[in-house]
């Protein structure tokens, strides 16, 4: 029997199946990884998410698998050395605001217990079960993301808009915006986060 997934995924396409299946709307409470998670986001914009999981593994690799103390000790070196790699997107804004972002999330870690605690505050510490039934209905922000991304950009954060913090949200799982009808939604999905 054929498993129903969420309109957004093309059929027979075993990169964006795998996402949606194993990744896409199911917790995450690791700081690196929704560090991870949100540079790709930001580095999404205004291109495809399939650009962006094409080379994700080219990102984990370039940027040293998304160590903030790393990332935010790079210096000119290191990013003209990015802006010349294929395997991410070189975009310098992009590029330089990853290097940045890092050096925000390193303070927000200095001061509250994680990275994760901060972020998952803006949904009170646990994901909204959303029950959409089409596509055409899940908006791309909400008053959460919109504070999120105030927040994000008061401390300093780049390419952290609404609509991209939104989209983090639904990867993270702190919303689960698997629509109705797909074989991933229901409440014991949510319940199963990503602590890697």
């Amino acid at each position: 029997m054929t498993k129903h997934r969420c309109a957004w995924v093309p059929p027979n396409d075993a990169l964006y199946t795998a996402y949606h299946d194993e990744e896409w709307g199911i917790p995450v409470y690791n700081d690196r990884k929704l560090f991870e998670m949100l540079i790709l986001e930001g580095a999404q914009a205004g291109l495809s998410w399939k650009t962006i999981l094409q080379k994700r593994e080219g990102y984990i690799q370039a940027f040293d698998h998304f160590d903030p103390q790393k990332i935010a000790a790079y210096d000119s070196e290191k990013i003209a050395e990015l802006l010349n790699n294929p395997e991410i997107v070189r975009n310098r804004l992009k590029v330089n605001a990853a290097v940045s972002n890092a050096k925000v999330m390193l303070s927000i870690q200095a001061n509250h217990p994680s990275f994760s605690d901060y972020l998952w505050q803006f949904v009170d510490g646990r994901p909204i079960l959303n029950s959409w039934q089409r596509l055409e209905d899940i908006p791309t922000t909400t008053p959460e993301s919109d504070a999120m991304s105030r927040d994000l950009k008061r401390r300093g954060f780049k390419f952290v808009g609404s609509t991209i913090c939104y989209a983090f949200m639904q990867a993270v799982g702190m919303v689960n915006d698997h629509t109705t009808d797909c074989f991933c939604y229901s409440s014991t999905n949510i319940n199963t986060p990503h602590k890697t």
